[in-house]
């Protein structure tokens, strides 16, 4: 396990991947943007250094030669809301709804390219201001106010039906994170309409319409395909 730390210390990424070119090359990129790298090849390994570095987000492999890195993230989840991007070479849609399902933030499929890899750690950093989890959004010209359960848009109320407001709210209480389908549908819908994606799609099609999001280039609500659906942050 090596750390490095250039200067003074940014956002400390724990990296728990058993291929070393990808430790390598996913090292030099982070510390190159001020990062500072934990890693290490197995997933026993990895929770040690999580206990002990306290890292403020992770990047987790999946095939690691110990254990499972799902067990991984089930252990991180058990004990910590850190973010965790999962990096694999599994690019099945089940696997991805899995592991989102299981509590990871992201999920990028091998190969991929430092600049989006660096995109999506720089949103999974990202904080959302005080008492936005509980309190409110401010997206540019949308605000939405959680506790009151009110949508604004120019200052104008913006009506929205429960369900609408529920799916809204469900995504800005996480936002830059993929929320799945599923996910979704279970909590919104109840257990037995998780597969009853259409429901899902009628909603999102009309929370575009009425915050003005372009479906074809969305700048508040991005599809992640047959996966779902993440608030963007601007």
């Amino acid at each position: 396990m090596s750390d490095s730390t250039p200067g003074q210390r940014g956002p400390r990424i724990l990296l728990i991947e058993d291929e070393r070119q990808i430790r390598r090359f996913l090292r030099i990129s982070l510390t190159s943007q001020g990062f500072e790298v934990v890693e290490t090849e197995h997933g026993n390994a990895g929770m040690a250094a999580f206990n002990r570095q306290r890292p403020d987000l992770v990047l987790l492999d999946l095939g690691l030669p110990d254990m499972d890195g799902m067990e991984v993230l089930d252990a991180l989840r058990a004990q910590s809301e850190v973010p965790v991007i999962v990096v694999s070479v599994r690019a099945s849609e089940a696997e991805k709804v899995a592991a989102l399902d299981a509590g990871a933030n992201d999920y990028i499929t091998k190969p991929f390219g430092v600049q989006e890899l660096l995109a999506r750690v720089r949103a999974a950093l990202r904080k959302a201001t005080p008492g936005t989890a509980g309190e409110g959004l401010s997206l540019g010209d949308v605000i939405i106010d959680l506790a009151g359960r009110r949508v604004t848009r120019h200052g104008e109320s913006i009506h929205l039906t429960p369900r609408e407001f529920s799916v809204l709210a469900a995504l800005a209480r996480q936002p830059d994170r993929v929320i799945t389908q599923h996910q979704l549908l279970s909590d919104i819908w109840g257990p037995v309409h998780v597969h009853d994606t259409h429901y899902l799609r009628i909603v999102i099609s009309r929370l575009r319409q009425k915050l003005g999001d372009d479906p074809d280039a969305p700048a508040l609500i991005q599809t992640e395909a047959g996966i779902g659906y993440r608030l963007l942050l601007r």
